[in-house]
């Protein structure tokens, strides 16, 4: 079967008062999958039928809304100003081009957790959840309801919170920068909140209302990275905990969603490649869930409803009754699920900001930039080993000179069909204020131009992303932007691999390199059963135990095992200390063969030959990745700034218009 890789909409042929468990009897044809499926919905014995139609509908839950911003002078609430509507028949691009623009310049927004549900809002004040009323929510008129301090945990900070259907109870789920481990507290709304319970170790939670008026609160339990329990809690006279469901299978991993009109939850069963969804009704939690499709390798699969109708988000078949108007592939740069993707049947437009949850990429930055897209026009970065076309995104200041002689650095992540990060962060800022070109390479191997591009890149083609980020950077020197001995590459997690193999494969395109806990010891990891995510894993990597030729392509390109003696740009490497991710193990070998080889090519040189700097920075900490560490921001621009020979003084003193020190 050839798998279709275009993502798609089908909508099911059916009302929701007719849904019955999905029978799986015949063979499943993937390029016919929306009339297969409709098939074979067969009524339950049981039906979901009249109490479906009857029952009114659920207040729409909690879900988190964008973020307050915030000055950066003194992060002080700002106000948002009435903005003139902008003309309907503007093309979507000028659209983003026309928002962009008239940003304020002097602002930086802070991402805080923030939900509005009914007449309040609820989010993080200082160290306390509160609520305040929704017209009131920019100013010191709050009520706290659970003061963080009581876990007893270092600088807590609150990472979800959901709020039970009628308000009477809140969840939020805690956590602190140096650790993934998280509590989920539950606190019970009156004139005196109190918490009514506390559970640890939690990922994802949803409430949903039952047919008492309970209020039902289901959350899934992560143990070491896994995520395979699934747990439903009720509070007060008739407090109960007991677990609802058990993934077998340790290579997936389960989470909760709640569609967004709250008529029900789906418990979301999944791998790297593979899904399975059940439908838990959300007035009726105490029921059996039901099955919409059984878990078919390489099909993979969201669920949505509104209006009586569910909606199937799956990377098979071939769409019939609906089309995307726009692609990925057309706006690989700045993509926004609410303004690029709508969709059309006959005259009806449907937005997808049902589906942005589950997939999106949405770039921000101010107008002092200017963004230079090579995409999928003429000038597109070409692939040295294919003649694939690359997209890359490029910023720098509008007057810039002489692009040549200006520092680049290049972000590259390349892995598991994740679009690389474009967050607009400070420091980010700062360097294109001070000059820096910034460039994002959208490799092979992520997920910015479809699943096909992930594809393309995993598995026994994962040197794809390796030749897509040298052709992005000779292409880059070709057309202008700087030249190497001013060039520098920054990582983290798994884009450690295509950074360590380039720095194996060609160091003198980089002068100098930055990681954040980089995975670069590839076979070894894999070939770990024991450690919490080798089996989730095998999906995109291999699996070199079993597999002899997984074994040798990995050994092709892992960044460990191809260190040899010779030049390799100076390298900043952050790890953590407790990181279950990335084992620190790994990290340590790595820099230690590196610096023999080093060594040992310095010897065979000679004297005059200057070694590269290789310095790894060990964090205390359980965290994978810690964006926010002024520590690790401060000692990363610093590495940068003095293997470039760049004066760092004016740098520092902008920071600080933005972090607090």
């Amino acid at each position: 079967m050839q798998q279709k890789t275009k993502l798609f909409l089908q909508v099911l042929k059916y009302s929701i008062p007719h849904l019955g468990k999905c029978m799986q009897k015949q063979p499943l044809n993937h390029c016919n999958f929306a009339d297969h499926y409709c098939n074979r919905i067969k009524l339950k014995k049981y039906h979901l039928t009249k109490y479906l139609q009857n029952k009114p509908k659920i207040s729409e839950l909690a879900r988190n809304i964008p973020s307050r911003s915030f000055s950066c002078k003194d992060l002080q609430p700002v106000k948002q100003e009435n903005k003139k509507p902008l003309p309907e028949n503007m093309d979507a691009f000028e659209k983003v081009r026309t928002r962009l623009e008239t940003q304020p310049q002097e602002e930086y927004e802070i991402i805080n957790v923030e939900v509005k549900h009914g007449g309040f809002v609820y989010y993080q004040e200082g160290c306390c959840l509160v609520r305040s009323k929704d017209e009131e929510a920019d100013n010191d008129n709050y009520e706290v309801l659970f003061n963080l301090e009581e876990l007893k945990l270092d600088q807590p900070f609150i990472d979800c919170i959901r709020v039970a259907p009628d308000e009477k109870y809140v969840a939020a789920k805690i956590r602190t920068e140096d650790s993934e481990a998280s509590t989920c507290v539950v606190i019970k709304l009156s004139d005196q909140p109190v918490m009514e319970a506390s559970f640890p170790n939690v990922s994802s939670f949803e409430w949903v209302k039952d047919e008492e008026d309970e209020d039902v609160l289901f959350y899934t339990f992560q143990r070491n990275l896994r995520c395979n329990d699934v747990y439903r809690a009720t509070f007060g006279d008739n407090k109960r905990n007991e677990r609802f469901y058990t993934e077998k299978d340790p290579s997936y991993f389960v989470f909760l969603y709640l569609t967004k009109d709250s008529r029900f939850l789906t418990m979301n069963i999944m791998n790297k490649m593979t899904s399975e969804v059940w439908l838990i009704d959300g007035l009726s939690p105490w029921d059996p869930p039901v099955l919409i499709q059984k878990r078919i390798h390489g099909v993979l699969y969201y669920v949505e409803h509104r209006d009586d109708e569910l909606y199937i988000l799956t990377n098979v078949g071939e769409p019939t009754e609906f089309k995307l108007m726009r692609t990925a592939a057309d706006t690989p740069a700045i993509m926004n699920w609410d303004l690029f993707f709508t969709m059309k049947r006959n005259t009806k437009v449907i937005d997808l900001d049902m589906f942005k949850d589950h997939c999106v990429l949405f770039l921000k930055h101010s107008n002092l930039l200017y963004v230079n897209v090579i995409g999928l026009a003429d000038d597109s970065v070409r692939s040295l080993k294919d003649g694939k076309l690359v997209p890359m995104t490029i910023f720098h200041k509008t007057d810039s000179e002489d692009l040549q002689k200006k520092p680049l650095l290049v972000h590259v992540y390349g892995a598991y069909g994740m679009d690389l990060k474009m967050n607009f962060r400070p420091e980010r800022r700062v360097l294109v204020d001070d000059g820096w070109i910034l460039a994002y390479c959208h490799v092979r191997g992520g997920g910015e131009l479809g699943l096909q591009w992930h594809a393309d890149g995993r598995l026994t083609k994962k040197l794809n992303g390796l030749a897509d980020l040298e052709a992005c950077i000779k292409t880059l020197h070709g057309q202008g932007f700087s030249q190497p001995s001013l060039t520098t590459l920054t990582a983290f997690s798994a884009g450690g691999v295509l950074a360590g193999a380039l720095c194996n494969s060609n160091p003198e395109l980089l002068r100098a390199v930055t990681l954040e806990a980089p995975f670069l010891d590839v076979l070894n990891t894999m070939m770990d059963t024991t450690l919490p995510l080798t089996l989730e894993e095998l999906e995109e990597w291999g699996n070199p135990s079993s597999d002899e030729k997984h074994k040798n392509y990995i050994k092709r390109y892992c960044p460990y095992q191809n260190i040899k003696p010779q030049h390799y740009p100076s390298i900043h490497i952050t790890a953590y200390e407790n990181d279950e991710r990335v084992p620190l193990k790994g990290v340590v070998s790595y820099t230690e063969k590196l610096k023999e080889a080093i060594m040992e090519h310095t010897k065979d040189t000679g004297e005059g030959y200057q070694a590269p700097n290789i310095i790894l920075d060990i964090q205390p900490g359980g965290n994978h990745v810690i964006e926010d560490s002024h520590k690790k921001i401060t000692a990363q621009i610093k590495f940068l700034y003095e293997e470039l020979g760049l004066d760092s003084t004016s740098v520092f003193e902008d920071l600080k218009k933005y972090l607090k020190f």
